[in-house]
Order: C-alpha cells, then sequence, then structure tokens
C-alpha cells in the first residue's frame, strides 16, 4: 500500500515543505500529532542516530525508553528502508538545511 497516494498526502507532504523555522514546525506538529505521536516520532530518530553510533540495543533502550521493537523496525528502515533516516541524519550532521532563502536563491 502506497501511504503516499491521494490527495490528502500531497497536502501534508507540500505542507511540511512549505515550513521555514523551526518554531513554524513545531506549532505545524502540535496541531497535526497528538503529544504521544510527536514522541514517538521523536524517538525513532533518535533511536536511528543511536543505531547510526553504533550503540547497542541495550543501550539505545536504556537511553531512549524503546522497547526492542521498536529498535528492530527502526534498524531494518535504516538497512533495507527507503534512506529517509540517512538522509536527515546526514543532513543533521552538514549542519541543518539551508535557510528559506538560500533554498529560493538555488532554485532561482
Amino acid at each position: 500500500m502506497d501511504v503516499f497516494h491521494g490527495e490528502g498526502a500531497e497536502l501534508l507532504i507540500q505542507a511540511i515543505l512549505s515550513l521555514q523555522t523551526e518554531k513554524e514546525c513545531r506549532a505545524f506538529l502540535e496541531d497535526l500529532m497528538t503529544g504521544k505521536e510527536i514522541q514517538d516520532c521523536s524517538q525513532r530518530i533518535l533511536v536511528a542516530k543511536l543505531l547510526r553510533e553504533k550503540l547497542v540495543y541495550s543501550h539505545i533502550a536504556q537511553r531512549t525508553g524503546a522497547s526492542t521493537a521498536t529498535i528492530s523496525r527502526v534498524n531494518r528502515c535504516c538497512a533495507y528502508g527507503t534512506g529517509g533516516y540517512q538522509l536527515a541524519l546526514d543532513r543533521l550532521e552538514d549542519g541543518g538545511n539551508p535557510s528559506f532563502s538560500e533554498s529560493q536563491e538555488a532554485v532561482s
């Protein structure tokens, strides 16, 4: 099943891409998701970061509170997924995303 098929998914992607600041992103995520959903997503990206740092499952579980099932799922995504975690973590290591004005200059 392609979860990105449909008008709503396209709107979600475009909405995320339209956000320009951390404050805007926080506001959007707070309106879009429950606190638990935000915590779950936050936990998953942290697990991906720690897996990338080659920490063992037991240390990751202790540090994040994630279950071994969650750690295993994130590990599978990192190893066999679409590369989303890797791309995001690479960009964060490289200093994050370019500012909005730099992004606009690149498009022009």
